[in-house]
């Protein structure tokens, strides 16, 4: 429950912090207020606007600043700040010991200087530790650093094994997550917890329907109409009008798609087979290129000679067409011939 700072907290951060920096010299107080946000105004400054405020380099602004953080740490307003930073430590435990800042500043408060102050503490304690953020992982906090070794190198594993075609609903994902966090405790082993430590990945995602890949992938790092589209017809699960894709679109994602933007789209896609008027199938459901002509001859390449009835059933399980339109067709004596026994074959 939040207190009577916003916070989720048993403590107030502002009021923390205020006492924390009445340790400090006034110049040493304004550089950390300034860097940290911790004033009327939200806005964290550099190190080079600072340094020209009080012209000096940037980097005696850093030496003053470290110089302000490790005095704090050995105030006596510093000890007595020792229960704010226990609940901190169980908090981020209670989240699943290494957590995402933003997730971790997200769930305190949605405050953005209450956030700063918090920030600030996290900075000046002792049990608290940050994962830098690089190509890998997104900037992380945590308070075990042998447990947060063991979730990277899991998510590492875990991407591993992921290709860029790869759409794994969460339940799965999660599965597949535990299979290689095999030594961990049993109290981070729930479904919240797991879903944090995903996102501490760089290299893994998830897409607007909620299923989880390579963060790279099209499927999964939606840019416009044509991923959303791809979405849309898979959640359908069949060949889907370009009309309807672009209803879907607007329904299920609330992303604006004009019909004749969609159809285009669905055109250029490589991911999508026109199987009938206007209506487009995944090419990953086995759906092949061609007009309907071309459909018959890969069905006769592959089961041989066939009846009028069996060419027309396996014609369909490709082309939404009417089956007059198949007859038609095998009706072309430049392409495909009928013996005595009434089955059609290929002409060579």
């Amino acid at each position: 429950m939040a207190n009577s700072s916003g916070a989720k907290t048993g403590f107030k951060p502002k009021a923390i912090v205020k006492k924390l920096l009445t340790a400090l010299p006034e110049r040493s107080r304004s550089v950390l207020e300034a860097r940290f946000g911790l004033g009327a105004g939200t806005e964290k400054v550099t190190l080079e606007a600072i340094g020209k405020r009080y012209g000096i380099t940037r980097e005696r602004v850093r030496q003053i600043e470290n110089h302000a953080l490790q005095s704090l740490r050995k105030s006596p307003a510093f000890e007595e700040a020792h229960e704010a930073f226990d609940e901190l430590e169980r908090i981020i435990d209670g989240l699943g010991g290494i957590v995402c800042e933003d997730d971790l500043l997200e769930y305190l408060t949605q405050d953005t200087s209450m956030q700063n102050h918090i920030y600030f503490l996290l900075v000046l304690g002792d049990p608290f530790k940050y994962r830098k953020e690089d190509e890998e992982v997104n900037r992380c906090w945590y308070v075990d650093p042998e447990l947060a070794s063991k979730v990277e190198d899991a998510l590492k594993r875990l991407y591993a094994g992921l290709s860029d075609e790869d759409l794994i609903p969460e339940g799965e994902m999660i599965d597949r997550f535990l299979k290689e966090l095999q030594t961990i405790n049993d109290k981070h082993r729930n479904d919240e917890v797991l879903k944090r430590w995903l996102k501490i990945s760089k290299h893994i995602g998830k897409n607007p329907l909620g299923e989880w890949g390579s963060a790279h992938s099209q499927n999964v790092k939606t840019k416009g109409v044509r991923d959303y589209a791809y979405l849309a017809v898979k959640k359908h699960g069949s060949p889907l009008h370009f009309r309807e894709v672009a209803k879907m679109i607007e329904k299920t994602f609330n992303r604006t798609a004009h019909v004749a933007t969609t159809h285009n789209e669905l055109i250029k896609d490589p991911r999508f087979v026109l199987v009938g008027r206007g209506m487009y199938a995944l090419r990953e459901w086995g759906y092949t290129e061609g007009v309907v002509r071309d459909v018959i001859r890969d069905v006769l390449k592959k089961n041989g000679p066939q009846t009028r009835e069996q060419i027309i059933t396996n014609v369909l399980k490709e082309r939404h067409v009417k089956p007059g339109t198949i007859v038609v067709n095998l009706q072309n004596q430049k392409y495909f011939k009928r013996a005595r026994d009434g089955k059609f074959s290929l002409v060579k």
